[in-house]
C-alpha cells in the first residue's frame, strides 16, 4: 500500500510539471504569451474579423492554460491573418424545374505564425480553416455572427492543440 501511494505521488509530481488534465504539454519554461492583432486579408469579410479572432484566441489561451498574457518578453507569440472568407453553395436542390441550393457554406481560413522563443524547434507556420453550413433561405447577415463564433471556436481549438498538444 505504501509503495502504491509513493508511485502515485511521484507520477503526479512528474505530470504536474508539464501536463494538465486537458492533455496540453506546455514546458515549465514557457510562462507568458502574446497574441498580435490578426490582420484581415480576406475579401468580403467583416472589417473587425481580425481583431475578433485575436480576442477569441487570447481568451482561449488565458482560460485553458496557466500562461500569463504580456506584450513584452513573451515566451511564445501568435501572429497572422484571416486569409479567407468564402460563401459557397454546397447542396443543390431542384424545385419547379429550377436548380438552386438548399445549403450555403461559410468557410474561414486563418494563417498562423507561432513563435516559441524558448524552443524555436516548436515554432510553426500553418493555415487553419473550418466551415459552417446554413440554409440558403437565411440571409448571411442574419446568421453571420453565430457562424463566425462557431467557426472560430473550432479554429482556436485546432491552433491551441497544435501549439500545446504536439499533434
Amino acid at each position: 500500500m505504501k509503495y502504491r501511494l509513493s508511485v502515485i505521488l511521484i507520477l503526479s509530481i512528474m505530470m504536474s510539471s508539464c501536463y494538465t488534465f486537458k492533455g496540453t504539454s506546455i514546458s515549465s519554461d514557457v510562462t507568458t504569451f502574446y497574441i498580435g492583432n490578426f490582420r484581415n486579408n480576406a475579401a468580403n469579410a467583416p472589417a473587425e474579423i481580425g481583431q475578433l479572432f485575436s480576442d477569441r484566441l487570447r481568451d482561449k489561451v488565458l482560460r485553458e492554460s496557466r500562461l500569463a498574457y504580456t506584450e513584452t518578453d513573451m515566451s511564445i507569440e501568435f501572429d497572422g491573418a484571416v486569409s479567407g472568407y468564402t460563401v459557397s453553395s454546397v447542396a443543390p436542390s431542384s424545385s419547379d424545374g429550377q436548380v438552386g441550393s438548399s445549403l450555403n457554406r461559410l468557410q474561414i481560413n486563418v494563417n498562423v505564425d507561432y513563435i516559441n522563443h524558448i524552443d524555436e524547434e516548436e515554432s510553426f507556420t500553418q493555415s487553419f480553416s473550418f466551415f459552417q453550413d446554413f440554409e440558403s433561405s437565411q440571409n448571411l447577415s442574419d446568421v453571420q455572427d453565430a457562424l463566425i463564433d462557431d467557426i472560430f471556436e473550432q479554429i482556436t481549438e485546432d491552433i491551441f492543440n497544435r501549439a500545446f498538444s504536439n499533434w
